[in-house]
């Protein structure tokens, strides 16, 4: 992809080149994808700690943070489409890919659409607070509930931020876009196919929902073997072990690089 592609891809879009760092110095990008109802700026506290020679590039999903104005979706298939026309100015270096609970599905299906259209690979998968995408999702229904039991599931499932649930007027504006984010996911139907030849790792809180056993399957999903990080915490352990995160993404970015060199 020619350098005038790429700047007239982000002078078009604005909003999806979030990294902080001066791209000239990069060698390595990573494409972070949201959790149901995040915004660009969800990850702030991981990536800020990053190490220098990552450039952060995060996807922001219509209906909220700097698309604010445009409608929410809830077809993943169709926020996919979204996500992919974000990233493709910015996988012609290596880059890699995390994404956490509806993320990491948002990931799965846009490394599938990246191999079909036979572009460039990512070097490493990083997937947290979800188990492999053949798992069924426990409440297929969660998106249709009245207001009072919709929220009192996510506080159950620890599916956002305890901050934004605990706050009627923040909840106000974010209980639309929570419910088509979760009936993208609960609605997304899994197809098995050829796995990744992609490394993986995977982490996930000792207290959440998904299981050690669900995490393994992700590993149906690569022929490589993959790593299984556990955290104390929930299923936002993220925020509790931002340090710890963002040396795993560091350190294993950084060996990925000396093998491609080798």
């Amino acid at each position: 992809m020619t350098m005038e592609h790429n700047s007239k891809f982000r002078s078009e879009n604005p909003q999806f080149t979030s990294g902080e760092k001066s791209t000239q110095r990069q060698r390595i990008n990573l494409i972070c994808l949201p959790f149901a109802g995040a915004s660009i700026y969800s990850y702030r506290d991981i990536t800020t700690q990053i190490a220098d020679f990552i450039n952060i590039i995060s996807v922001e999903l219509p209906g909220r943070g700097q698309r604010i104005s445009e409608p929410l979706l809830s077809d993943i298939h169709k926020i996919v489409d979204d996500a992919f026309l974000q990233i493709k100015a910015h996988i012609n270096i290596p880059y890699a890919i995390y994404g956490h609970s509806l993320g990491t599905l948002l990931g799965f299906l846009l490394v599938k659409r990246i191999l079909n259209e036979d572009l460039p690979q990512p070097i490493h998968l990083f997937f947290s607070g979800r188990g492999g995408p053949s798992v069924q999702d426990k409440d297929k229904h969660i998106h249709a509930l009245p207001k009072k039991e919709f929220i009192k599931k996510l506080h159950e499932y620890e599916g956002s931020p305890q901050e934004i649930l605990n706050d009627e007027g923040i909840m106000e504006f974010f209980e639309p876009v929570l419910r088509a984010d979760f009936k993208a996911i609960t609605t997304y139907e899994y197809k098995k196919d050829i796995p990744f030849d992609i490394p993986m790792t995977v982490m996930i809180g000792t207290n959440e929902d998904t299981t050690y056993e669900e995490a393994m399957k992700w590993q149906d999903e690569t022929s490589k073997e993959i790593s299984i990080r556990q955290f104390p915490g929930g299923h936002f352990f993220i925020y509790q072990h931002t340090r710890e995160i963002s040396k795993i993404f560091s350190d294993t970015l950084q060996n990925s690089l000396e093998i491609i060199g080798d």
